[in-house]
């Protein structure tokens, strides 16, 4: 995995797409901040709806988003919504890597880490799969991230100076550095995504 390659095609996959990532980034966070609030007026249903239904997909909405931008795409605002149409399976999924990685956390912190790295793709397996199991999305996650989670760990560290950055301007500088780590991201998954050999032979 070309580390950096892969943050170099991200500078450039965002370029003059910012203001409609930012605006689909405002709209999940604004919709999903007043529908936590008013759930969570209902006890205890109320917040296991929110952690249901609102987060998982939103998860899945901003996964397929950065699918769209590495691959040419423009994304509108209407796609902050799109993952609404698998919901069910983007909590299914949200929830056995929580609960995976919490029980191996519970051997020690290192372990978890580690799990978390090869789970780490496994919302982008079912953005392009609707509807796939989720104990085969993680799977799935699980094999495109063997003998490559020390690289992922590496990536994460490689952005700690944007990140920083992020805080001294107040979040200003957040605007450009999620869209580049988030597109970042989705270009790793892409580069371990095993190749359909089927769609790569040419006559």
């Amino acid at each position: 995995m070309d580390r950096v390659g892969l943050k170099a095609n991200a500078k450039q996959q965002i370029k003059g797409k910012i203001g409609i990532l930012f605006l689909i980034s405002l709209i999940i966070a604004v919709i999903s901040g007043i529908a936590s609030f008013i759930l969570g007026l209902i006890p205890v249903v109320g917040s296991v709806a929110s952690t249901v239904i609102v987060t998982p997909a939103f998860a899945l909405s901003l996964t397929r988003v950065y699918l769209m931008v590495i691959r040419g795409e423009k994304p509108e605002a209407k796609d902050s919504f799109c993952g609404f149409d698998d919901f069910w399976s983007a909590f299914k999924v949200t929830f056995l890597i929580g609960w995976f990685t919490f029980l191996w956390s519970m051997l020690f912190v290192i372990p978890g880490i580690i799990k978390s790295y090869s789970y780490s793709m496994s919302m982008y397996v079912l953005a392009e799969n609707k509807g796939k199991p989720a104990l085969e999305c993680i799977e799935e996650s699980k094999t495109m991230t063997n003998g490559h989670k020390g690289e992922l760990f590496v990536l994460d560290l490689s952005f700690i100076g944007w990140i920083l950055l992020g805080i001294i301007t107040i979040g200003i500088a957040y605007i450009w550095v999620v869209p580049y780590m988030e597109a970042t991201y989705a270009n790793a998954y892409q580069s371990l995504k095993p190749v359909d050999t089927a769609k790569e032979i040419s006559l």
